[in-house]
């Protein structure tokens, strides 16, 4: 075990995170789920869906049967929504290939939908004790500094150099303990602002401390303009206060989510009823747009609400539809959009 390893131990000990809900038992379901839910999300954020969905969906044979709606259901809220789908579909798979057992090779880990190199490391270190390489945000951030490695992280360039680094610390005894230790570290105490480098347990030997430009590292991705689109989703009520709902197409943005019909930034209010085969009993109102960013562009919305005629829940919709309020059965995932104009609604 080398320098960099047996102090992040050592302080892993006294100062690590030893209470999360996932470690509470470690085991290999529990260890897939976080990790899924963890990217890209803060661990506060994550804490109360990880309880839920546990406690829902307590292994993989319950997961894997589940419909697909219940599942993102759960999710709503969360985020990033095809991490939960490809959690159904890997579950489903870890069943028919696997006997219910998730696998612990790497190849094995990294065959199933959603995840990929890293994730598959974290399962192997934590879940099953094996040694196994990490490279989330957190660790790249800890590695860059340390090393004092130059260059934007997601190039092909320094992220082999970054994995190489992973690999050459990555100890081959208490395997669980060190992937939390330096995921905990860079969740802690090497931040992307202001690092508290006083109390790390590496910073006599960090490169970037000793040069006093550890806020330059990890260098930034290279900026780029998002595009900008735009669109109207009608949210259309009837007599009882319910929604009408479309669910999404699987692929896409907020795929498989339901939401309320979002067409053209054109679209009037006429074309919407008309589509459906219905009629409004009062003029429809508008709201201000809202901005939505996704990843590569951003989706400002115009909120556009109707009262529909009593009695008109019949519609003639091709898609996959329904009345939502919070009163019914239904267990759908809602997209962000969805959650925020049933508010507007005040759907209950």
């Amino acid at each position: 075990m080398d320098w960099f390893a047996t102090q992040l131990l050592n302080w892993f000990d006294h100062h690590g995170r030893h209470d999360l809900p996932w470690q509470k038992p470690i085991e290999p379901y529990r260890v897939w789920i976080s990790e899924i839910m963890l990217q890209q999300t803060q661990v506060a954020t994550v804490i109360p869906y990880f309880e839920r969905f546990v406690e829902r969906f307590p292994n993989v044979e319950s997961l894997a049967t589940a419909p697909v709606d219940e599942v993102l259901h759960l999710w709503t809220g969360l985020g990033y929504y095809a991490r939960a789908r490809n959690l159904h579909k890997a579950a489903v798979q870890i069943v028919q290939d696997f006997d219910a057992v998730l696998p612990q090779t790497l190849e094995q880990l990294e065959s199933l939908p959603g995840i990929g190199r890293s994730t598959a490391g974290a399962i192997r270190a934590i879940g099953h004790a094996k040694r196994a390489a990490i490279l989330d945000a957190n660790v790249k951030r800890v590695l860059t500094r340390f090393h004092a490695i130059s260059g934007y992280p997601g190039t092909t360039t320094v992220a082999n150099t970054l994995w190489a680094l992973s690999e050459s610390h990555t100890p081959h005894k208490r395997l669980p303990d060190y992937t939390q230790a330096i995921m905990d570290l860079g969740a802690t105490l090497c931040v992307r602002k202001l690092p508290v480098c006083g109390a790390c347990p590496l910073h006599k030997q960090c490169r970037a401390f000793a040069s006093a430009m550890v806020d330059q590292y990890p260098e930034a991705k290279p900026a780029k303009i998002k595009p900008e689109r735009s669109c109207r989703m009608f949210v259309l009520q009837n007599s009882l206060g319910e929604c009408f709902l479309e669910q999404r197409p699987a692929e896409g943005i907020w795929g498989g989510l339901w939401s309320p019909p979002q067409r053209d930034a054109d679209y009037s209010d006429l074309q919407m009823l008309d589509e459906l085969n219905l009629t409004s009993r009062c003029p429809s109102a508008r709201q201000p747009v809202f901005r939505h960013t996704f990843t590569h562009y951003h989706l400002d919305i115009e909120p556009v609400f109707i009262q529909i005629e009593d009695g008109q829940n019949r519609v003639s919709s091709k898609l996959k539809h329904v009345w939502y309020s919070k009163n019914t059965n239904h267990k759908l995932g809602l997209s962000s959009a969805a959650v925020k104009l049933l508010a507007l609604a005040a759907v209950e």
